[in-house]
């Protein structure tokens, strides 16, 4: 028979609570009168439905009572417990009636309140959810302080990841349209907690109308829900968003995988074992990046600073780019496979993930064609730039943050309300992340940012007036949101131990002209002797996207003219390769030298301590959009122009095909001596003493890095390959600030010659030795080791000793 409210009650362990609830429920439905919002007072229009979810104490006898004395009630069982969303998804498909109420057993929103969810039903709406966050809710008794702040925690963030704009998913007073309730319930997966959210996104999918209506709400002791219960729910969604994604775009998950793969396939076939040449020494700094961040979380010790590298002065880890969100993360990695294992699997996955993040925001903004999708975020992902920063730059192309920071900036763009402020919050939430990730990349990404709003704001003036006022109003709660998190981070790396101005990078270290239209080292058409000469090494060939990408480009922003972002991305892209020029050029072919774009920028803060070559990177996404609708158009165009359609994905092909990467160049690594690798170092250690290897590490030469990661960071470094202060004004550097002996030591391995050592050098050194605490000094087998061997006993007025592969000097027996 049909029935006019079905209600629905699951129960788990509820003998003490459930039958005061069921009478409870039955007086009010009693009382209703025909017509109106609890039911009908002949006793024929409601029904109560109790749902026992595998119950072990009496639980089930007082729902069988209860069904025994009133034809009305009526128990579902489920012979074991199975979670909330199984017991009201076997409720719902039970019920019969127009609407159905889902209640809790401990009645926390009294009954009452259905007539305020029933108001909002008769308005239209194809569900009415109790609210305990909407304005004009009242909250009778609080739960404690800390349950609290964590209930609405783990609030916030299920709706931000799965029904934004829904103020309260978790309310267990919810009232449906009937035959929609059993239809998303019967569509329905999930058993635990998350059922509630699953259910409204399955109504806003239809396009079905939800009401959030504001209800007293009371705690009631001896709730089931617990704190972690809200971490499940999150854990339900992931499963479930996993569920619902299309093949195609997994398939375009995995190709992007297997392009990372490829692209570092030399090192992945024995990752300890490996090298990339064309990393000079960056790879040997990541990697000790990677094991010292992974110490300081094992011993929780400052992840902010360490003095293993410069001792005693130590390194400011937050002012040299140890990516926090990455090391972090990936420290359990560190541990069990060693940091060279942690950092291939880092830079691999990134690079992937990269490359998916900017495939999400073309298709959800540009474009819906997965294969013209998939095209342009290749491009912005794998563009030559970024394959030249995978050789050792990490924080240059693990950028996945960077499109979901874009599309949040776009939906303040969109935003009113409420919105604004969640998507403000959001973005401060990425921004910070990012930041943990990456500054200076943070930073191109929002120059580029403005170039395009910019543009496009010019050519939609109307529009942008519109945004202008949302867009702000959410900035600035980004900002609210992101300072605090931030604030002592950025203090300690502008302002504590070991922090610096600006790094010095030349006076130009902008691209040439030519750059922009020639070739990568590693692309197929790349020559390494034309990009040598036009790039300061090969980690930054900054620009090198060839001249047929040039010319296509350029095509396609003449046939797509008329379409607002086109014009857009186009700007972006000539201006950001404009200000990659430097703060002075010369014109190709010539000796006339003009003043750069870049000059205006070159001195103020942040922007003084950047590479501006890098701006140029700015391009790639651009690019990319751009190539993913041109493809989008043709894959679109009509039967009658096949030929033409052809013609202009070969174009497309051909222009591409000279910068597709070529897998990253390795060799076999040099393993550390015997001395380091067997341990023998620990016999001329004592507590607090320091090896100094000779010459010592540096920018030029940061082997000892790799000795010192292969023993378990056992062992203080004086010098090091990082960024830190140099003299009165702190002035950035690469490597140490120098001292006589460390200067002396480097001069002889790059020339060669053993110079004559006088009494001078002789008392420089042992002040330097002192300054370094040094135990052992220690040579290895390389280049001029001889003369290096030679300077070494004339300063210390004795000769070294060989011991397991290399040559020492034990302070402790005289110096």
């Amino acid at each position: 028979m049909s029935v006019d409210l079905s209600v629905v009650v699951p129960a788990y362990n509820e003998e003490r609570r459930l039958a005061p609830t069921l009478a409870a429920i039955r007086a009010y439905l009693e009382d209703g009168t025909d017509g109106g919002p609890a039911g009908s007072g002949d006793g024929t229009r409601w029904e109560l439905i109790v749902v026992d979810d595998g119950s072990t104490d009496g639980t089930l006898d007082i729902a069988a009572d209860a069904e025994a004395a009133d034809p009305r009630v009526r128990l579902v069982h489920s012979p074991r417990n199975r979670g909330k969303g199984h017991a009201l998804r076997l409720g719902v498909l039970a019920s019969r009636g127009d609407r159905v109420l889902i209640t809790d057993a401990d009645l926390a929103t009294p009954i009452e309140e259905l007539e305020c969810l029933d108001k909002a039903l008769a308005e239209g709406h194809a569900a009415a959810i109790g609210s305990r966050a909407r304005p004009g809710a009242t909250i009778e008794s609080h739960q404690h302080r800390l349950r609290e702040l964590l209930g609405r925690t783990g609030n916030f963030l299920i709706r931000t990841v799965a029904v934004p704009g829904v103020r309260d998913t978790q309310c267990g007073f919810k009232l449906f349209d009937g035959d929609r309730a059993r239809e998303a319930f019967a569509a329905s997966r999930l058993r635990g907690w998350g059922i509630d959210v699953e259910i409204l996104q399955y109504f806003r999918r239809s396009g079905w109308p939800v009401a959030e209506v504001p209800v007293r709400w009371a705690h009631q002791e001896g709730s089931k829900v617990r704190p972690v219960d809200y971490a499940k729910v999150l854990a339900e969604l992931t499963s479930l968003k996993a569920r619902t994604l299309r093949p195609r775009d997994l398939l375009v998950a995995a190709l992007f995988l297997a392009m990372a793969v490829t692209l570092y396939s030399g090192r992945w076939a024995a990752p300890g074992a490996r090298y990339l040449p064309d990393s000079l020494q960056d790879q040997n700094q990541w990697e000790w990046f990677f094991a010292v961040t992974a110490d300081n979380v094992r011993h929780l010790h400052n992840p902010l600073f360490t003095d293993l590298q410069n001792h005693p002065d130590g390194v400011n880890l937050m002012a040299n780019t140890v990516m926090l969100g990455l090391s972090v993360p990936f420290a359990p990695v560190t541990w069990l496979f060693g940091p060279a294992a942690a950092l291939n699997a880092a830079m691999t996955l990134g690079l992937a993930a990269t490359a998916l993040a900017w495939y999400w925001l073309i298709r959800r903004r540009l474009v819906r064609h997965r294969g013209a999708a998939a095209a342009g975020a290749a491009l912005a992902a794998f563009a030559p730039p970024m394959v030249s920063h995978a050789h050792a730059h990490p924080n240059f192309m693990v950028l996945f943050m960077i499109p979901l920071i874009i599309d949040r900036a776009l939906r303040l763009c969109e935003g009113e309300g409420t919105r604004v402020v969640r998507d403000g919050v959001i973005l401060g939430l990425f921004t910070t992340y990012q930041i943990f990730l990456g500054e200076e990349p943070l930073l191109l990404a929002a120059v580029g940012m403005l170039l395009f709003a910019a543009a496009y704001g010019l050519a939609h003036r109307d529009m942008a007036r519109a945004a202008l006022r949302p867009l702000a109003r959410g900035l600035g709660v980004a900002v609210a949101v992101t300072v605090p998190l931030v604030a002592l981070p950025l203090y300690w790396q502008f302002f504590g131990p070991q922090s610096y101005t600006s790094v010095l990078h030349g006076d130009n270290a902008g691209n040439s002209p030519l750059a922009l239209l020639s070739f990568a080292e590693r692309s197929l058409a790349g020559n390494e002797q034309t990009a040598a000469a036009l790039s300061a090494n090969p980690t930054e060939q900054n620009a090198f996207y060839g001249w047929p990408l040039a010319a296509l480009a350029f095509a396609i922003v003449v046939r797509l003219w008329e379409w607002t972002v086109v014009k857009a991305l186009a700007f972006t892209v000539l201006a950001a390769a404009f200000l990659s020029l430097g703060p002075k050029f010369r014109v190709p072919l010539t000796d006339i030298v003009l003043p750069g774009p870049w000059a205006p920028l070159s001195h103020l803060p942040l922007f003084e301590s950047v590479i501006e070559s890098r701006v140029a990177m700015v391009c790639a996404p651009a690019l990319g959009m751009l190539v993913a609708l041109a493809l989008a158009g043709l894959f679109a165009a009509p039967r009658r122009m096949t030929a033409a359609r052809y013609a202009g994905v070969a174009a497309v092909a051909l222009a591409l095909l000279p910068i597709v990467p070529a897998p990253l160049r390795a060799v076999e690594r040099e393993q550390p001596p015997g001395f380091i690798a067997d341990g023998t170092w620990k016999k001329y250690l004592g507590d607090g003493e320091t090896l100094v290897p000779v010459p010592l590490p540096d920018p030029a030469g940061a082997e000892a890095l790799h000795w010192q990661t292969t023993a378990g960071l056992g062992f203080r470094l004086p010098g090091g390959y990082f960024n830190g202060p140099w003299g009165p004004d702190r002035v950035g550097i690469y490597g140490a600030s120098p001292r006589n002996t460390s200067d002396l030591l480097r001069d002889v391995r790059a020339a060669g010659r053993a110079p004559r050592i006088t009494d001078a050098w002789r008392r420089a050194a042992r002040e330097d030795l002192a300054y370094w605490n040094a135990g052992v000094l220690v040579l290895a087998p390389q280049e001029h080791d001889t003369e290096l061997r030679v300077t070494v006993e004339e300063l210390l007025d004795r000769p070294g000793k060989w011991v397991d592969g290399v040559w020492i000097w034990d302070l402790h027996k005289g110096s």
